[in-house]
């Protein structure tokens, strides 16, 4: 609880956004079902919002995508 009031007052508040960008065709090819939808970017915070464009209002947080790029193993 303590750290909800906390939130509420010092986190970012999430005001300047970016214009909302949908993934082009490429990308949404190589992206996780359901991750190719629209999104804005909070410009102070850099977190991914979802964005309705029928109501013209951002939504809920996107959960952070998965790496690309898997690290392979080394051998000696």
């Amino acid at each position: 609880m303590f750290q909800s009031v906390l939130n509420a007052l010092f986190s970012c508040s999430h005001r300047r956004t970016t214009f909302p960008l949908t993934p082009g065709r490429r990308d949404a090819a190589l992206a996780v079902a359901g991750s190719a939808r629209t999104y804005v970017v909070c410009l102070d915070c850099g977190k991914e919002f979802a964005y309705d464009w029928a109501a013209m209002r951002v939504g809920e947080p996107v959960t952070p995508r998965l790496p690309t790029t898997v690290a392979q193993p080394m051998f000696r």
